[in-house]
């Protein structure tokens, strides 16, 4: 199964921990999916790849069957409502929201199998998960952690003693004013919906409350709840997703149970922004997975999935990213120079336990890019397929023009030669910026300069 030794960095603790998994034949993953209004864009792509890597790591260590991993679809809520409605404002709204959200999950599916990801588990929609919803609020009405009012069911934070542990937000902080909104039927500016009302233009369900629907953090500690259990290994998201989502999670499901938490390992992986901005419609720079994949929109070309996926991965998870033309140029570079060392070496074996090790580190894939860049063969091979690489060999080589970079090192060397230094260093920079490095050396017999090339 592979070397069990491995490394997180746990949001709750703030820490790099050791992981132990609650049971070691049942290894359980719940990371937040989409919001289904519309296609998803390329910061959606960061946690599916990201998560996608721990999930192929985990089966690598405990067995292909020993980990359960679970991706939520958020199929109900306002955004689609409104989409619903601006898309297709003739039709009954609960058939336009069924439109809205099939062709934008199904899109959304396709989207991540071409970044390389495989599919998970289990992949629950919210709408499917309203009983399970139903009962844990009723539970928490029950024991005193929730109220009605205002045609609302909402969860009063000052119930649970360890609201804030995980964004490290101090009650106290949580006060009305210009960042809180303050709604007169709410005991706590913070306190959050658990469900809501529906008019008859709205979905809604049956429930105790009225015909309604769930607020979103709900639908989440329903879905992890039903399928891994009241708590479990590791949850994942965005940053972006700590507070509130993810604070009011922990909140709702330790109450619910009266446990001390709700996942033993929180991973988040860092923000995105797309050449040095944020990215938004506003701007321009807002990009699908779709676009990028099937147009032109992004650096006047459409990209392969393979080269997005090791685009996103050159950063380590949890820093911030910053997604460019030129980091896409040198990902698909790298690949052409992995095809070309892989060459037809089959992808069987077992990856590079060195490379292993270093992904163990808290999915360190900056430091294992550096030992994949020195592997060759079966070796290589394995390891890319290991991480979701296995279309690289598609990686482009036909744009490598080799009489066109062997006559650029002979004029290079003629002007070394001639020690001009300048010229020679002009090609050497002229040829990395088109992604190919020279190595310059002897030959050991004749002593002769020697100069070899890579893609980089």
């Amino acid at each position: 199964m592979g070397d069990k030794r491995l490394k997180l960095h746990n949001t709750l603790t703030r820490q790099k921990e050791d992981f132990q998994p609650i049971d070691p034949d049942n290894v359980c993953v719940y990371v937040c999916g989409p919001t289904v209004y519309d296609f998803a864009h390329i910061g959606n792509a960061r946690p599916a790849i990201v998560f996608d890597v721990l999930y192929r790591l985990l089966r690598h260590h405990y067995g292909e069957d020993q980990v359960t991993y679970v991706r939520n679809i958020t199929d109900v809520d306002d955004k689609i409502n409104a989409r619903a409605v601006r898309d297709h404002p003739d039709m009954p709204l609960n058939e336009a929201i069924a439109l809205v959200t099939a062709k934008t999950s199904g899109q959304y599916q396709a989207d991540v199998k071409a970044l390389g990801c495989l599919e998970p588990s289990i992949e629950p929609r919210a709408t499917d998960n309203i009983p399970q919803m139903q009962v844990m609020i009723a539970t928490l009405i029950e024991k005193g952690h929730a109220y009605e009012a205002g045609g609302e069911v909402l969860f009063d934070v000052t119930s649970s003693r360890q609201y804030g542990e995980l964004s490290r937000r101090k009650m106290e902080d949580q006060q009305a004013g210009a960042r809180v909104a303050v709604e007169d039927h709410k005991k706590n500016p913070a306190d959050f919906v658990l469900w809501k009302q529906s008019t008859d233009n709205e979905p809604g369900w049956p429930s105790p409350w009225g015909t309604g629907r769930p607020g979103w953090h709900i639908e989440c500690s329903a879905m992890s709840e039903r399928y891994l259990g009241e708590v479990f290994d590791i949850h994942g998201g965005g940053l972006d997703l700590i507070f509130p989502h993810h604070e009011n999670e922990i909140a709702q499901s330790r109450c619910v149970h009266g446990t001390s938490r709700m996942a033993n390992v929180w991973m988040h992986n860092g923000y995105l922004q797309v050449e040095g901005q944020k990215m938004s419609k506003s701007l321009g720079n807002f990009v699908t997975i779709h676009e990028l994949l099937d147009s032109e929109k992004f650096g006047g070309r459409s990209w392969p999935g393979e080269v997005l996926r090791l685009a996103m991965l050159m950063t380590h998870y949890r820093e911030p990213i910053n997604f460019s033309k030129r980091k896409l140029e040198e990902a698909e570079n790298l690949l052409s120079k992995f095809a070309r060392r892989a060459g037809d070496a089959p992808d069987t074996g077992a990856p590079d336990a060195e490379t292993v090790a270093l992904l163990s580190d808290d999915l360190n894939f900056s430091a294992a890019l550096a030992r994949l860049s020195a592997l060759e063969g079966a070796g290589l091979a394995a390891t890319l397929k290991l991480i979701g690489f296995s279309d690289y060999r598609r990686a482009k080589t036909a744009d490598v023009d080799e009489a066109m970079i062997a006559d650029r090192i002979a004029t290079r060397l003629d002007f070394i030669r001639q020690k001009d230094w300048a010229s020679a260093d002009a090609i050497r920079e002229e040829l990395a910026s088109s992604g190919i490095q020279l190595k310059d050396g002897k030959d050991p017999q004749t002593g002769d300069r020697t100069t070899t090339w890579e893609l980089i």
